[in-house]
Order: structure tokens, then C-alpha cells, then sequence
């Protein structure tokens, strides 16, 4: 038996740490909210359980009835996915091969190279024209690729591109733009109003994020109907379980608890920022709900070892962060996910310490 030639080169998409014992971790290394989901999700999760024995809703119906209803679009624009992930692969399986390349932000998401990798297309990496993470549309759409990847607010950066960038890109550009905004809950803009003028503009979001359900793997696209259909003719039938239909529906309608949790998160991400501007460490402005910042030693300076430094300090006294050694715009960085205001106490005073000893020689 063989393997394909195609997997023999290819490398798995590694994902941030999954500490063993959670309780004694504080986990701000994977973007995941730090507050439990709307207790409507309860309810509505403990109400299916008598139907287990029956299949789910194949296109989610309900869900992308409420879903289009949410952004004032029809539901033949919505697309539901097993987390946005599964609408990213659609996205490749559809619009990708071994002659139609796909074209991604670099660095960025990883899991894009590794969707290319598997389905065995080009991968066309544009890199950024500064350190605040800016990009050249002129380059994006210019470089031969059918598919393009651009997430807003990108990851790991934070950095959000304007509606004004985005719409003058999507005119540009003669493949299908995929605009990523898994952290849009957080941002001040989005690009949803492009749908009204781009046919080539497909937006995914998730519920990992800001509706505490990233146990429960939902994602959406919005876009053309035109584009929603032929993703949805390579889409998995069962795609999106009973239960979780009905937890992100319940989630979804709790519009109250949504806009409290966000703005708590928005909270603790303006105040940390707060104090790494009063340490003198440089961060990307972010508009998700983490912060990529770059720290800096009195005796050192910053770079890749002094990030590294304090990566290491945190993970001792077991804080996890992410930390992306391979690239060089962000391996003098840490991207660290907002927690509740304990966590984040808790966070300043173990990098207070850090900087202590390195004061100390």
C-alpha cells in the first residue's frame, strides 16, 4: 500500500497548545473566549438530545435563515461549516487544483499552505510592504493566483484593513477573494457591506470566537449565491452536527449576553495594551481579541531571544502565549489572547517579574 505523493511532502497544521490539566493553566494561546456561552446554549443543546436518533438538517436551514437574517442578506448567501476551517477547504476543493493557484497574506493563517498542500495547488505567498503589517492590492491582485486568502483582522498581527482597502482590492482582483474575518466581532468595520458590490468576495467568520463556542466547531461563509452553490456541492451532506445547529442558533439569538462578553474582552485588550505602551514595548493596534506584542528587555533590546525569554518565563509559571519563531516579522513577538481581568492580573505580574530579573543582569 502506498501513500500519495502528494501527502509525502505535506506538514500537518499545528495548532497551539492543549494543556493536560487546564485548571492549572491559564490559556491565552488559542484565541478562545474566556467566558462560557450564552446559557440559552444549555438549554437548547439538552432539548435535541431526546432526537440524537435522527439526522441533522443537512444545510443547517435554520441556521442560515437567522444567520442571513443577522446581516441582511438571503439565505442562499449563507453557507454553514463544521468551524470556518470547513469553509476554507471548500473554498480550495472549489476554486483551486493543480493549474488554478491560491495566493495567501505571508506570514498568516498556516492552515492556508496546508489546504494548498493537500489539495495539491501552487501556493503563491505576498509578502507585506512594512512592519505594521500593510498590503499593496496592486500586488495581491496581480499575482496570477484564482483563489486568495486575506484574513481582517489578520492573524497573528491584529492589524484590521479598512472596507475602502478591501473593496479596492476586490475590484482588482479576477479570482475569488476570500476575506477571513474570524476576529470581525472585535473590529470597528467589516467587510459584509462588499457583498452588495463584489461578485467575487466570499467572507468566513466562526463561533469560536466571540460566541464562546469553539468546543462546538461552527463557522459560516457569506457570499454570491452563484459561489455558495458550487461550495456547496463539495460540501460533507452531515456537515454540521444536531447539537451544534442548535447551540449556535441559541447563541446566536442572545444578542444581549453576545454584545456583554465582547465588550468585556474589548475591555481587557485596551487596558493590557495600556500597560505594554507604558512599558515601551511595541504592539500592532489591535482590533481581535488578542495582542501581538513585541517585548523588549533593558538589557537587550528585543528580538527573537528576548521574546523567546519571556515565552519560556510565562510557560514556567504556566501561562501559555504563542510564539512564531519561523518568520521574521513576527519572531520577535508574542500573540497573547485577552482573558478575564483575573487571568490577565495575573499575566502583567508574572511579566513584571520577567522584567525584574532581566533588570537585575
Amino acid at each position: 500500500m502506498q501513500t500519495s505523493k502528494r501527502l509525502l511532502r505535506h506538514s500537518a497544521y499545528l495548532p497551539g497548545e492543549q494543556p493536560k490539566i487546564q485548571d492549572s493553566v491559564i490559556k491565552l494561546n488559542t484565541n478562545e473566549n474566556p467566558y462560557p456561552p450564552s446559557p440559552t446554549v444549555t438549554d437548547a443543546l439538552l432539548s435535541e438530545i431526546p432526537r440524537l436518533n435522527l439526522y441533522p438538517s443537512p444545510p443547517s436551514v435554520a441556521l442560515r435563515e437567522e444567520i442571513a437574517q443577522l446581516h441582511g442578506l438571503e439565505s442562499d448567501q449563507v453557507i454553514i461549516g463544521n468551524g470556518s476551517d470547513d469553509i476554507l477547504n471548500l473554498c480550495v476543493r472549489t476554486y483551486s487544483d493543480d493549474e488554478l493557484k491560491i495566493g495567501m497574506l505571508d506570514p498568516s493563517y498556516s492552515l492556508y499552505e496546508v489546504l494548498a498542500g493537500v489539495q495539491g495547488s501552487d501556493l503563491i505567498r505576498i509578502g507585506f510592504t512594512d512592519d505594521q503589517f500593510s498590503i499593496d492590492p496592486e500586488k495581491i491582485a496581480t499575482c496570477e493566483a484564482n483563489l486568495f486568502f486575506l484574513t481582517s483582522p489578520h492573524a497573528p498581527s491584529g492589524r484590521l484593513y479598512s472596507r475602502d482597502q478591501l473593496s479596492q482590492l476586490a475590484r482588482k482582483f479576477p479570482g475569488l477573494l476570500v476575506i477571513d474575518e474570524a476576529y470581525a466581532d472585535f473590529a470597528s468595520e467589516n467587510a459584509v457591506s462588499l457583498l452588495k458590490e463584489s461578485d467575487n468576495v466570499l467572507i468566513t467568520r466562526t463561533f469560536s470566537k466571540s460566541y464562546s463556542l469553539a468546543g462546538l466547531r461552527v463557522g459560516y461563509g457569506l457570499g454570491p449565491a452563484s459561489v455558495i452553490s458550487q461550495l456547496d456541492k463539495v460540501r460533507e451532506v452531515y456537515n454540521l452536527d444536531r447539537l451544534a445547529q442548535a447551540g449556535a442558533l441559541a447563541a446566536l439569538r442572545d444578542r444581549k449576553y453576545f454584545q456583554e462578553c465582547l465588550e468585556k474582552v474589548m475591555e481587557q485588550r485596551n487596558m493590557v495594551a495600556s500597560q505594554f505602551d507604558d512599558f515601551g514595548w511595541r504592539q500592532i493596534a489591535s482590533s481581535a481579541n488578542f495582542i501581538f506584542v513585541q517585548p523588549k528587555s533593558s538589557g537587550e533590546g528585543t528580538g527573537p531571544e528576548v521574546a523567546l525569554s519571556l515565552f519560556r518565563h510565562l510557560s514556567e509559571h504556566n501561562i501559555l502565549v504563542r510564539y512564531f519563531p519561523k518568520h521574521p516579522q513576527t519572531s520577535s513577538f508574542l500573540r497573547i489572547s485577552i482573558g478575564k481581568p483575573s487571568e490577565m492580573s495575573i499575566l502583567m505580574k508574572s511579566i513584571k517579574l520577567w522584567r525584574q530579573k532581566k533588570q537585575q543582569g
